[in-house]
């Protein structure tokens, strides 16, 4: 029996040294995985919110390498499951690419529009259909949608460690001040240039390194958000625990303020401050709500308040009103002269709705939109300018990729905004990760109804890396993260 123990004590010593020689190897990748995710969560909205080819092949790469090294040891059951609906929503896209550029599709559903026998009479020759209206633009137009799932995926499993996640959110939010603090000096002394080269539209308006205003909106309103969030914690972690605080207590700390906190102020600020000079109507106003909803949150599961809870939510409402009226004049002089509609969205909306009547099954095709659309404009649509976007995210992606995976996408945000309602709830630290992908997430969201943010990589990078954190931060490690 005793040589029996020692040769199983034996074999356990062998297995906890291969187990602690593979742990290095495993960190150290997951360290690599998560430098790589955190250089395009950074530079992503560089390159004019990265729309051209070259910015988005290289974030694709490296968050393809990223995936490859990321280390699977942390994640337990549930983490697998979220990782499976990612797959299903995958799958969904790739059976629709299939369909649409494959000459061989695999349902009777996917028959070819008749444009294309029409276009073979008109030609004189023959031309090989296919589902999408544009023969293969649903391969060159995959880069957007690549980049969003990589970051998701790589972001959700490397944030598994909270400190990665805390990392991630620190880098956003610093990076996003970079850009403002740019946008502020760039408008001031030359609005009607982007970079190096000359706008075509928004001339008068802030954008910074992006091309449109509502998307600069979105991301310097999601860095202000993560920046009150930091704030936040900050100020909870000088105030004594397991009492209920007055606001007495909550301002103690305020009245000899810590340099950090000074520097994270300033950093709010300038978030805020250019976010407000985009002169984005839903892009402000979302963001100051996501900001509400955020700072109302924390309070309400990371503070004990008591009563004093409705009166700090009152005071922040007041604030926000204030910041409106002081530093939002651009936005709600536009609000007087055009309300809250978009100059001919109505009507656009209608006009795609025509288009997904039309191809409800499949589509016209992943990045079709601009050159489908035309067919479809209403008489009372100005013939004024190029509609490349519906300026509704679900509407454009049912007009391109069909009714069911517009669906099936619609269905993945609802179930990733209760997992993460799940994981604020059920969590009794450390809540400002989770937080963030909520409002940042409903923001982005939100916004996408009636405008294309998400579209753009360079906002929907950072969208999707915080909610892709704050789902992982959503459920606790059966493991050791590594």
């Amino acid at each position: 029996m005793r040589q029996h123990d020692h040769a199983g004590q034996a074999r356990t010593s062998a297995c906890t040294g291969d187990q602690a020689a593979r742990r290095p190897i495993a960190a150290t990748s997951n360290k690599v995985a998560t430098l790589l995710l955190l250089v395009v969560v950074a530079l992503a909205p560089l390159p004019y919110g990265s729309v051209g080819p070259v910015p988005l092949l290289a974030w694709c790469s490296m968050l393809a390498v990223a995936l490859g090294l990321a280390s699977l040891r942390a994640l337990d059951g549930r983490h697998f499951l979220v990782l499976g609906g990612v797959a299903v929503v995958v799958c969904a896209h790739l059976l629709v690419l299939h369909e649409q550029v494959s000459p061989h599709p695999f349902f009777t559903i996917s028959s070819p529009d008749p444009a294309w026998q029409d276009a073979g009479e008109v030609l004189g020759t023959p031309t090989r259909p296919s589902v999408a209206m544009v023969r293969d633009q649903p391969l060159l137009s995959l880069g957007p949608s690549l980049a969003a799932i990589l970051t998701l995926l790589v972001a959700f499993i490397v944030c598994v460690d909270r400190d990665h996640a805390h990392r991630l959110v620190q880098v956003t939010a610093w990076s996003g001040t970079a850009y403002a603090v740019y946008g502020i000096i760039a408008f001031l002394i030359d609005p009607t240039h982007v970079l190096w080269m000359k706008k075509e539209a928004y001339t008068t308006v802030l954008t910074s390194t992006f091309i449109n205003r509502n998307s600069a909106a979105i991301y310097f309103g999601s860095c202000a958000i993560l920046w009150l969030l930091i704030l936040a914690e900050r100020l909870r972690a000088q105030l004594p625990r397991g009492i209920s605080l007055s606001l007495s207590m909550l301002a103690r700390p305020l009245r000899q303020p810590r340099r950090g906190a000074v520097v994270g102020l300033a950093a709010f600020l300038a978030c805020l401050i250019a976010m407000f000079l985009t002169g984005s109507r839903a892009g402000v106003i979302l963001s100051m709500l996501a900001a509400v909803m955020a700072f109302g949150l924390f309070t309400l599961t990371a503070i004990r308040l008591g009563r004093n809870r409705m009166r700090l939510l009152l005071m922040a409402g007041c604030v926000t009103i204030v910041l409106m009226q002081v530093l939002g004049a651009g936005v709600l002089g536009r609000l007087d002269r055009q309300g809250l509609s978009g100059e001919g969205r109505v009507e656009t909306y209608r006009s795609t709705l025509a288009m997904i009547d039309d191809h409800p099954w499949l589509g016209t095709g992943l990045g079709t939109f601009a050159w489908v659309f035309p067919a479809y404009r209403g008489d009372a649509e100005s013939s004024w300018g190029i509609w490349d976007r519906a300026h509704s995210t679900p509407l454009e992606i049912a007009a391109e990729m069909g009714v069911p995976l517009a669906a099936v996408v619609v269905a993945s945000w609802a179930g990733a905004f209760i997992i993460l309602g799940f994981g604020l709830w059920n969590r009794n630290r450390d809540h400002i990760v989770v937080i963030a992908a909520l409002a940042v997430g409903g923001l982005a969201v939100l916004h996408s109804l009636i405008d294309f943010s998400l579209q753009i990589p360079g906002v929907a990078v950072i969208v999707l890396a915080l909610v892709g954190a704050g789902l992982a931060q959503s459920f606790r490690a059966a493991r050791p993260s590594t």
